[in-house]
């Protein structure tokens, strides 16, 4: 609800995840779907600066003596437990051990460069501010990842081997490499407008920061040391050894914290300026339709794919709700323009639903858990239970259509209402059916499925009524008839289908129980 709560909101969602950029395709998922403005996300991409320091101020912690314990627990409960949340508690764990055993093995390895003259001399040009944030910027874009290049840069400073302002630098680099990455990655993968100005904000923001802060790397320095404890029993090598891990993580911290102060006023300022460097992108020549939803960068977090999907289905059942609202007017009209116009709508439905189903395909190559393999295969029938939908509307009623401008009889004034009525009943269903599998909404599924004894006692009540007006002879009249009863079989039809799509919101509990 503001830019403060936005960023904290980021900075505790990125500290937990140890991932920026999974935060920001969280984000991205909630810009397409309507559920934040560019100029909100701004707080959290921010905020998103902050929790990835975490990982460093973890790590300035030298615990890699008492990581194996961690290690063997979290292993344990990874391959013995039967429930699934225990499992991946359990991989959270040795993860974490991991971590700190592989800082202690980094460090060790590190011991005998301590005397190595080439490294020293490296070491030392880093001292250079320019030159040590570009060694961290294009380290983290090689590793793709900002933590690792401050945990080694801790892992140096650990051995003695650099001093602080090297060790700043790198963090400052890193900062920046983790962004530009991410954004071209972005670039590179995304179809999104959101996800690539998402991208953009994370590389003005850091950009900016850092060349604000280039001038003024001493008193970060000294900010650093202030708020660090110090070793004053320690003397040369040693103390710097046990002092200098902990001011660059307080350093990467303060640097981040401060950016985000200086800069939360401006969000407005950096949705605008991502806005005009990434315009809309108009449609290509010859394109009928192309997907809004469907963000290759998304696939790196199956949960947020998977919401892209929900979105994407949302958008065809609108396409298919358009049709058959237009149905009945252009049947009354018997405006063939129309009809045809609606039967053609079905080449987008079906050029969208060709490119969800790949999108899954995509989904399915990654790791799911059992809840999202569901999840996954209730999205499979729902996308092929719309496209049949708007089959049935592109090719069973327009063909209707078609032969009732053939037919003189006109339906009464009450058949015509109870058409009418049926229509809109059935219409209200397939549009709870798609707010249903879009929101996940089992109270818009629960509504869909009581709606069956209305639409059959609407049906019934109709067809009785034509059946007893069977006894004429004028054979015009007899194929209207005909063509009113296959009407109803058809809004019969698609309420069946309806049912299916809503069903996938439901727990399979009640879905089976209809």
């Amino acid at each position: 609800t503001n830019r403060f709560k936005g960023a904290l909101t980021g900075a505790f969602v990125t500290g937990v995840l140890n991932s920026s950029t999974v935060t920001t395709l969280l984000v991205v998922g909630f810009i397409s779907g309507g559920l934040m403005t560019l100029a909100q996300s701004v707080g959290v991409i921010m905020g998103a600066n902050i929790g990835s320091t975490v990982t460093a101020q973890l790590l300035a912690f030298n615990l890699s003596a008492y990581s194996l314990g961690p290690v063997a627990l979290g292993f344990f409960m990874t391959f013995t437990a039967k429930q699934e949340k225990v499992k991946y508690y359990g991989m959270m764990i040795m993860g974490i051990g991991l971590v700190f055993y592989g800082m202690g093995l980094m460090s060790e390895a590190m011991i005998p460069m301590r005397s190595y003259p080439p490294f020293l001399e490296i070491l030392v040009t880093l001292e250079n501010p320019v030159a040590g944030i570009i060694a961290g910027a294009v380290f983290t874009a090689i590793v793709q990842s900002s933590a690792a290049t401050v945990g080694i840069a801790i892992a140096m400073a650990s051995e003695g081997l650099l001093a602080l302002p090297a060790g700043i630098a790198l963090a400052l680099g890193a900062n920046i490499g983790t962004a530009v990455t991410t954004a071209f990655m972005g670039i590179l993968s995304s179809k999104s407008e959101e996800a690539v100005r998402a991208s953009v904000v994370h590389v003005a923001f850091n950009v900016m920061g850092t060349l604000i802060w280039l001038p003024l790397i001493w008193l970060l320095v000294d900010m650093a040391v202030w708020v660090s404890p110090s070793s004053p029993e320690l003397q040369g090598a040693a103390r710097a050894a046990a002092e200098v891990p902990r001011q660059i993580a307080n350093a990467n911290t303060l640097f981040n914290v401060i950016n985000t102060l200086l800069f939360i006023g401006f969000t407005g300022w950096f949705a605008r300026l991502a806005e005009r460097l990434v315009p809309e992108r108009p449609l290509e020549a010859g394109i009928i339709v192309e997907p809004e939803f469907l963000d290759e960068a998304a696939l790196a977090v199956p949960a947020v794919a998977l919401q892209q999907v929900r979105l994407e289905l949302g958008r065809i059942g609108a396409i298919t709700l358009g049709m058959l609202q237009d149905i009945v007017p252009a049947l009354k009209n018997r405006d063939m323009k129309h009809i045809e116009y609606i039967a053609r709508r079905d080449d987008e439905v079906d050029i969208l639903e060709a490119a969800i189903l790949v999108y899954l395909g995509k989904i399915r190559k990654g790791s799911l858990t059992e809840q999202e393999s569901l999840e996954f295969q209730g999205l499979m029938t729902a996308t092929d239970n719309v496209e049949s939908l708007a089959d049935v509307i592109e090719t069973d009623i327009a063909a209707l259509a078609r032969k009732a401008a053939d037919v003189t009889s006109r339906s009464g004034d009450e058949t015509r209402e109870m058409l009418v009525s049926l229509h809109k009943t059935v219409t209200r269903a397939v549009e709870l059916a798609v707010q249903a599998v879009r929101d996940n909404d089992q109270k818009a599924a629960s509504s869909v499925l009581m709606m069956k004894d209305t639409i059959r006692d609407q049906s019934e009540h109709l067809l009785t009524r034509k059946a007893m007006r069977l006894d004429t002879e004028d054979p015009d009249y007899l194929d209207l008839v005909r063509l009113e009863m296959a009407f109803v079989d058809q809004m019969r039809r698609i309420y069946t289908l309806a049912k299916r799509i809503a069903k996938v919101a439901l727990p399979l509990a009640l879905a089976e129980r209809d």
